[in-house]
């Protein structure tokens, strides 16, 4: 099983959606960074493992030679160096400037790798100057190639480290003195060699870029799409409730012990529907609700619906409160506030008759609820309960502009808001409940 672990978190690693790397898909400059770095790191841990294993073979390999020649001795140094070199572009990663440290770690780590072979093929023509400089088209080959697939980003850089190679070994070699070009080989195959193997790099890494930018394209859209899907469903359902939904479609019903529930509507509503258009209907109940819905946001409720000219919200759930109580009566007071800023901005006409000033009837009540989401399709988060039907019912008998309690709310309550008692009324499928009016916070706050 640990091998599976092993493969797993390579496959963490390598893969782009991997969960140590957020990505950010806003900006395909930033995304470019980001994915450099990543495989960067990659590259590190990988020529790193590369290096470690042919290690033992080469101070193997020296300590068993007879004459242990000083260049088998100078092949351990240069393989160390290269896993110093290593180190330090995961240091760059770690503490370089953010915009810059992938670029500069991958300047780093392919000059420095490719100066420490080219380096050595010219230590090692100088101690057999009898040979020629053999050019090692397979390392040369095995650096670029694995540069191109571990690092697939920014041909450029690859273009640029492949011609600092380039220019070192047909430069400064011959300006030592030593052949670049091996006994046998036309100049033109060596240059032909290493010219397809800078091609083919550089153009599987450049159409890999245009294969990246669509793709970054694509998952930007898809963000953005899932990001809307999101603020649509937070605007239908609470953020837990959406999020068990998400991970489970199973019937969800709560039960909470003590909750505040408002209603309200619109005095009149159906004559206003006689003597406004439809279009100016739906407008004035837009501009309404959408404050109302504002001060759901301002003391963290639960609007649970809206019914024609009814609106319904809620404070002590999904989370439980413990001032769910003032937070309603806060809201109800503000929602008057709100109704009486509207009269005064209002100029529409109704008909040939001036607008008639706008009222709410509201009605609280405090107790039991059952809360949750039902059905397969339209799902929708709503209560259930005698809770729910009280405070209803507090509403349709209340008296317009005024806020009418039940006694568990007022018992809530009425230690700091002003109350008038308006005395026992029959409600519908309730009998007769002792009633008040909500006039204003103790102290006029």
């Amino acid at each position: 099983m640990a091998q599976w672990r092993v493969v797993r978190r390579l496959k963490g690693w390598i893969a782009m959606g991997s969960r140590r790397t957020h990505w950010d898909f806003e900006s395909y400059d930033n995304w470019r960074r980001q994915f450099l770095e990543h495989r960067l790191r990659l590259t590190i841990v990988f020529a790193g493992l590369y290096l470690i294993s042919f290690l033992p073979l080469d101070v193997y390999h020296y300590v068993a030679t007879s004459d242990r020649h000083p260049l088998a001795l100078l092949w351990v140094a240069v393989n160390l160096a290269r896993l110093a070199c290593l180190g330090i572009s995961g240091l760059i990663l770690r503490w370089g400037p953010p915009p810059h440290r992938g670029t500069i770690g991958f300047l780093w780590a392919s000059l420095s790798l490719n100066g420490l072979q080219r380096g050595y093929d010219t230590v090692r023509g100088f101690a057999h100057s009898d040979l020629l400089l053999d050019p090692d088209l397979f390392s040369w080959a095995m650096i670029f190639i694995t540069q191109a697939t571990l690092m697939p980003v920014r041909w450029r850089l690859h273009l640029f480290t492949q011609l600092a190679t380039a220019l070192y070994y047909f430069g400064v070699n011959p300006l030592l003195g030593l052949t670049v070009i091996p006994e046998g080989m036309a100049p033109a195959n060596l240059f032909l060699n290493l010219a397809w193997v800078f091609a083919i790099c550089n153009f599987s890494i450049y159409f890999y870029e245009q294969v990246a930018m669509t793709v970054f394209r694509a998952n930007r859209q898809l963000k953005a799409a899932q990001a809307r899907s999101e603020r649509l469903l937070l605007n239908i359902l609470p953020g837990q409730i959406a999020d068990r939904l998400k991970r489970d479609n199973r019937t969800i019903a709560e039960n909470f012990t003590e909750v505040t529930v408002l209603f309200a509507d619109i005095v009149g509503f159906t004559q206003l529907t006689q003597r406004m258009s439809p279009i100016a209907l739906v407008e004035l109940l837009n501009q309404v609700f959408s404050q109302f819905d504002h001060l759901t946001d301002r003391y963290r409720l639960e609007k649970i619906k809206t019914i024609g000219d009814a609106y319904m919200v809620v404070a002590g759930l999904p989370d439980h409160r413990s001032d769910h109580a003032a937070a309603i009566a806060n809201m109800a007071l503000d929602m008057q506030a709100v109704i009486d800023r509207v009269n005064d901005q209002r100029t529409d006409v109704e008909g040939d008759m001036p607008p008639r000033p706008l009222a709410i009837r509201i009605g609280i009540h405090t107790g039991p609820v059952v809360a949750g989401v039902i059905g397969l399709k339209k799902f929708a988060y709503d209560l259930w309960g005698d809770t729910v039907n009280l405070a209803s019912r507090l509403e349709s008998h209340g008296i317009p502009g005024k806020i009418q309690v039940s006694p568990s709310t007022y018992a809530c309550l009425c230690k700091d808001y002003d109350f008038e008692a308006r005395g026992p009324v029959e409600l519908k499928g309730q009998g007769v409940v002792q009633t008040y009016l909500l006039v204003g916070k103790r102290g006029g706050e």
